[in-house]
């Protein structure tokens, strides 16, 4: 009996000291390359806490040691997992997070022993748990484990209020709890609305079978010669009402997230079957037998990968902590490293939930247009009645920024063009997504006021900017639920062929899968088609040059051509400027929308799916 009362001690001794630890680096800044290596500390406390639960399991037992202990400690470890990931974006912590969670579940630490009575304590340790093995779950793209938590945790939270409706001290959780619990429930239903029958058919990922073109390499190789930049960090932000979200990852920055990452090729990486056993767990089919062993996932790195770019994921930042977060990232930027810069936001506070969008005809004789207002709160981004910079907002400024910041609030959220020039030391990458994102572009307004301006005003390095068009088009609006699917600009760069469909009012069950194989082999073949004249130019900007060397880079700007292109086929001609994104500086007309190589692969992609009635084609 004394051995096991040492034993005990020694445990809570651990558990204490491992706690400790991870006080200190739970709430550590998720951006900055400084070194921390009290993280290693951390990782090597549990790792002792864990090995010893494991060796003396029997013991600790018979002292009285609960399920639900060793099921915190594997969620400490799953969160610590979880982090690394969200500071270093290695795919492996993930992975090594997703198999604690998984085993966690598996094995019903949190759900209490059967015949004792219903914990209320314990019961908010496992809605905890399923909302962090959610999140994972998501990016791991592991879609039936979603549903399956969501399910768990639904019939949780009903439990809880069947179960405590009647006890004092659940006032806090009937009123508070509850709600914030069934707001998590709401917000991953929202999210799993999305289209998930496309996200089984091509990953989002970069996938080297899928967007890699073998015979545009040797030209790119040529840029090397000059200078090779990579992105090496990234920094995602999204700032807009009611938008699609869950926790503090919104439906575009989820998309331009796994757009940034590589695609493992390992046997490892295969979408398993989910299944439930008789006491509604799910099957343990991750190779983990018997305890969890903590060093699992080292051997399902895929060793054929780069390491992915680290993102930083702003949600609903102020403008001074977005420039302050660019900073520390620029400050430590590697040498010949690219920022990527993604911006989703509206140009303007107070909005209302109109959205605009224009119906186009079917054909070309058809040119009868009809503006459409329907009611969304899909970022609840409004239109401006009259161009961004012909009405002067009550500062004297032509509406020339971005806005972050709650409704009704004042200037300081205004994010200017020119509050970027100071990063423009180092090569910048920015993607603007927004109803103002023409507010980038350097018009004869603008030149008068240096502050309104980022091209033509960079300090040391020319920025490259992929600007999303100002109104979106559908042919059908009254089909597209844009409170579920996100931006259309976002969309086309993340999911080009699936935006595509979207564009033409085209829904998975309307497409036969040999179809939707032909259309996706044709626009492979015109991406490889138009890779090649890309790198091939003669009269290429050096800025796009030294941006075509890095993978990512290159899927999204020859992506960027699909979108510019197809929109302005899909526009009636004439004053369709709003409904086109624009880049900086500008591409060559070898890869312009009116160019036959654009015009003849994209009609050949309408064929295939049996619109090309929607677009314009001129003659060729």
């Amino acid at each position: 009996m004394g051995d096991s009362n040492d034993v005990s001690r020694t445990f809570r001794a651990l558990v204490e000291r491992a706690d400790r630890k991870f006080a200190r680096v739970r709430d550590v800044s998720s951006y900055g390359r400084g070194p921390c290596h009290y993280f290693q500390k951390v990782f090597k406390a549990y790792t002792k806490l864990w090995k010893f639960q494991q060796e003396n399991r029997l013991k600790l037992v018979e002292s009285g040691l609960q399920r639900w202990e060793i099921g915190e400690i594997a969620s400490r470890i799953g969160q610590l997992y979880y982090g690394q990931y969200t500071r270093t974006s290695e795919a492996r912590f993930l992975l090594e997070s997703y198999i604690f969670y998984e085993a966690i579940l598996n094995r019903g630490y949190f759900r209490g022993a059967k015949g004792s009575p219903k914990d209320l304590s314990l019961r908010y340790k496992e809605l905890r748990f399923y909302a962090r093995f959610l999140i994972v779950s998501l990016l791991l793209n592991r879609w039936e484990t979603v549903q399956f938590i969501v399910d768990r945790f639904r019939a949780l939270v009903d439990d809880c209020k069947a179960t405590f409706r009647n006890d004092f001290w659940t006032t806090s959780f009937q009123n508070t709890n509850f709600k914030e619990w069934k707001q998590v429930l709401q917000e991953i239903s929202r999210f799993m609305k999305l289209d998930t029958a496309f996200t089984n058919i091509r990953p989002l990922r970069y996938c080297a079978m899928f967007d890699s073109y073998p015979a545009s390499l040797p030209y790119v190789a040529r840029f090397h010669a000059k200078k090779v930049l990579r992105v090496r960090d990234a920094l995602l932000t999204s700032y807009h009402r009611n938008e699609v979200k869950f926790t503090e990852l919104t439906l575009d920055t989820f998309r331009m997230l796994q757009c940034l990452e590589w695609e493992p090729s390992g046997s490892f990486y295969q979408k398993r079957p989910v299944d439930s056993n008789e006491n509604g767990s799910l099957n343990d089919q991750s190779g983990v037998s018997g305890l969890i062993d903590i060093n699992l996932a080292v051997d399902m790195t895929d060793p054929t990968l780069p390491p992915n770019p680290r993102k930083v994921i702003l949600y609903r930042p102020s403008v001074t902590h977005f420039i302050a977060v660019v900073a520390t990232i620029c400050e430590e930027l590697p040498p010949d490293s690219i920022l990527l810069i993604y911006i989703s936001a509206s140009g303007k506070a107070d909005q209302s939930n109109a959205y605009q969008m224009e119906t186009f005809g079917a054909s070309r004789k058809s040119l009868n247009m009809k503006v459409v207002s329907q009611t969304s709160n899909e970022h609840n981004r409004s239109l401006p009645e009259t161009p961004v910079h012909d009405k002067e907002d009550s500062s004297g400024c032509f509406g020339n920024y971005l806005w972050l910041g709650p409704r009704g609030t004042g200037g300081s959220n205004n994010l200017h063009p020119g509050d970027i020039i100071p990063f423009t030391r180092r090569p910048l990458f920015m993607i603007i997504d927004s109803d103002n994102s023409h507010a980038f572009k350097a018009d004869k307004m603008a030149l008068y006021d240096i502050g309104h301006i980022l091209h033509g005003a960079e300090r040391g390095e020319p920025a490259a900017l992929l600007l999303s068009p100002t109104r979106p088009a559908f042919r059908s609006p009254s089909c597209v639920d844009l409170t579920l699917n996100g931006s259309q600009f976002t969309f086309f760069l993340t999911a080009p062929l699936q935006a595509f469909l979207q564009l033409v009012g085209l829904s998975p069950p309307d497409i036969d899968s040999n179809v939707y194989n032909n259309a996706d082999n044709v626009l492979s073949t015109a991406f490889a088609e138009w890779e090649m004249i890309l790198c091939t130019s003669t009269c290429l900007d050096l800025v796009w040059a030294q941006n075509l060397s890095d993978p990512f880079l290159r899927r999204l700007i020859i992506r960027f051509i699909f979108c510019r292109s197809v929109l302005s086929l899909f526009c009636p001609p004439g004053d369709n400027d709003q409904y086109l994104p624009d880049c900086l500086p500008h591409l060559p007309d070898s890869v312009s929308p009116h160019s036959e190589a654009m015009q003849s692969s994209v009609l050949r992609l309408a064929n295939s799916l049996s619109v090309a009635k929607c677009f314009h084609f001129e003659e060729m």
